[in-house]
């Protein structure tokens, strides 16, 4: 049995080495050059391949009993056994996420070439595959291009691991989206995810550069649509990192200037800050002194200029009203959202197949046998810190070993 496997990043290189590995003939196409280069810059190019968190519940997609299935089939021990196979050793951090021992992407490149080396892949690169069609025998015929020559094969079984429309300088273009949608599969639109958000930061904007852990939220009016919390950066656009890339892929689902953005940067330490106000509350401590024991200097001084505070105003003798305001500010900042940066800017993208039209045990097409659909192909966006790579690697392996097993 031929099996075609269309796209060497992640969830392709899980697929083409499962199936060889259950001993079927596996050709592996890539339009780059080079195999894994959406893997070079994940993890700021350290590889976060999978997190101690990782469920249904963190995962965005049209059925989170579909996502539980999947990650019943391969949990986070499954993987790091299948990693370790291929030669890829893992370390976990304190707060339970999974880097190569080599903490190098270009490592685990390395090792997946090898592996699929040994396990007998044909690994086509520089191809572009433009057509997959059902041929007579009920299996593919797959049209793809070197340069400008034009090519057809045939395989028994197809699985697609193109990826969506993050990172399009790295090889990223939706490519074969027109082509799934031809043969009967639905495509909702692809959009930004895991994204930096612009926002107007307005009185803090003098925080350029500045990192904070904080807890933020996304508001539509009274309405609260998702929160989350982790570290962020401002700068000159907006704000970026896991605080709010995290929740940036709702922002594309509602027009612009709808949504406000929330934060509060006193969630990681509110407990510290309350105690620490009481015992100083009718002392000679100044505002200034007071919050520098949280922040920056940078920082206390942008803060108490947003408040209206003097910095050498004693917490004594400031007013019950000035104290609230200023607490305010620090634990309800609120910032208008105007979007979220490009493709050329997020991680992963929203968007794809709807994951209710492929089989979670399998990965196979519920519209077309022998079909199969993996990684960003799919709708599903999950958090920065390893979920995303768990989700490509886990579909990709399940997609390769099913499609091994189901014989012609």
């Amino acid at each position: 049995m031929k099996i075609a496997v269309i796209g060497a990043g992640a969830s392709g290189l899980a697929a083409a080495l499962q199936a060889a590995w259950n001993g079927v003939n596996v050709t592996l196409f890539e339009h780059n050059d080079t195999i894994g280069r959406k893997l070079t810059v994940t993890g700021s190019g350290h590889c976060n391949l999978t997190n101690d968190s990782v469920d249904a519940a963190s995962y965005a997609c049209a059925d989170p009993k579909w996502m539980s299935t999947l990650l019943s089939r391969l949990g986070v021990s499954e993987l790091l056994e299948m990693l370790a196979k291929i030669g890829i050793p893992a370390r976990k951090t304190e707060d339970g996420w999974y880097y190569p021992l080599s903490n190098s992407a270009h490592s685990v490149i390395q090792a997946f070439a090898y592996a699929a080396g040994q396990a007998g892949i044909t690994l086509l690169t520089g191809r572009h595959v433009s057509g997959i069609a059902v041929n007579k025998n009920n299996g593919f015929a797959i049209r793809f291009s070197q340069g400008e020559k034009e090519f057809k094969a045939d395989f028994d079984r197809v699985i697609v691991s193109t990826g969506g429309c993050a990172y399009p300088s790295l090889g990223s273009r939706g490519d074969l989206f027109p082509v799934l949608q031809k043969m009967g599969h639905d495509v909702l639109e692809n959009r930004p995810a895991l994204a930096p958000i612009l926002v107007d930061t307005g009185s803090l904007k003098p925080l350029q550069g500045m990192r904070f852990d904080v807890k933020t939220a996304l508001r539509k009016g009274g309405t609260m649509i998702a929160e989350t919390s982790g570290n962020l950066i401002f700068t000159e656009w907006g704000l970026n990192g896991p605080a709010v890339m995290d929740i940036s892929h709702h922002v594309t689902r509602h027009p612009a200037g709808t949504l406000e953005l929330s934060m509060d940067f006193l969630a990681f330490f509110r407990d510290e800050f309350n105690r620490f106000l009481v015992a100083n509350r009718n002392g000679s401590m100044t505002a200034a002194i007071f919050l520098n024991a949280f922040f920056a200097p940078k920082v206390v001084s942008t803060f108490l200029r947003a408040a209206r505070v003097e910095g050498e105003t004693t917490l004594s003798r400031m007013d019950n009203q000035s104290l609230d305001d200023l607490i305010d500010l620090l634990q309800n900042s609120r910032f208008p959202v105007k979007g979220v940066r490009d493709f050329t800017y997020c991680q992963v993208s929203a968007g794809g197949v709807p994951v209710t039209e492929v089989d979670p045990d399998t990965l196979e097409s519920r519209q077309i046998k022998g079909l199969y659909l993996t990684g960003e192909t799919l709708d599903v966006v999950g958090p920065c810190g390893g979920f995303n790579l768990h989700f490509a690697f886990g579909s990709g392996a399940l997609a390769g070993m099913a499609a091994a097993r189901r014989r012609v």
